[in-house]
C-alpha cells in the first residue's frame, strides 16, 4: 500500500465556512495567490471563475473545493504543508469570503524529511483529480 501526504487541509472552521459558501453560491474553488508564508490570503471563488493557466498546480480538495496555486510560488511552498484555516477580518476583494466577516487564512508546517521523500514520490498535478 502506497502512503500520500495532503499538500492541503483545512481546519474545522474552515471546512464550516466552506460549507457555508458552498451553500449560498454553489460549488467553489482556491487559488493561492501571491504570499510566500504564513499569514497569506487564498482566495475562494465559485468554481470555474478564476480561469486557471497550463502551469497552475492542483494541490488537492478542500471540503470538495479544488485548491490551486502558481507553478512558481509552489517552487517556495513545497517543502510545507498548508492548512487552510478562518480568522475575523475581510477577505480578498473579490473572494466569497469578502463581506463575511471572516476570512481564509493560509498558515503551513514544513513536511519532515521522511514526509518530503513520501512526497517526492507524487506526481505534481497540473488539473484536479
Amino acid at each position: 500500500m502506497t502512503q500520500t501526504l495532503d499538500r492541503v487541509i483545512a481546519t474545522e472552521s474552515a471546512l464550516q465556512m466552506i460549507d457555508e459558501l458552498r451553500g449560498r453560491h454553489g460549488p467553489l474553488m482556491f487559488f493561492q495567490s501571491g504570499g510566500c508564508c504564513d499569514g497569506s490570503t487564498p482566495m475562494c471563488y465559485p468554481a470555474g471563475e478564476f480561469n486557471l493557466s497550463d502551469t497552475d498546480v492542483y494541490l488537492g480538495n478542500l471540503g470538495g473545493a479544488p485548491f490551486y496555486m502558481g507553478l512558481e510560488q509552489f517552487a517556495y511552498w513545497e517543502h510545507t504543508q498548508l492548512i487552510i484555516d478562518v480568522v475575523a477580518g475581510n477577505g480578498g476583494m473579490f473572494s466569497l469570503d469578502n463581506g463575511t466577516g471572516r476570512r481564509f487564512l493560509t498558515r503551513s508546517r514544513l513536511f519532515t524529511d521522511e514526509e518530503f521523500r513520501l512526497l517526492s514520490n507524487q506526481p505534481v498535478d497540473r488539473r484536479e483529480r
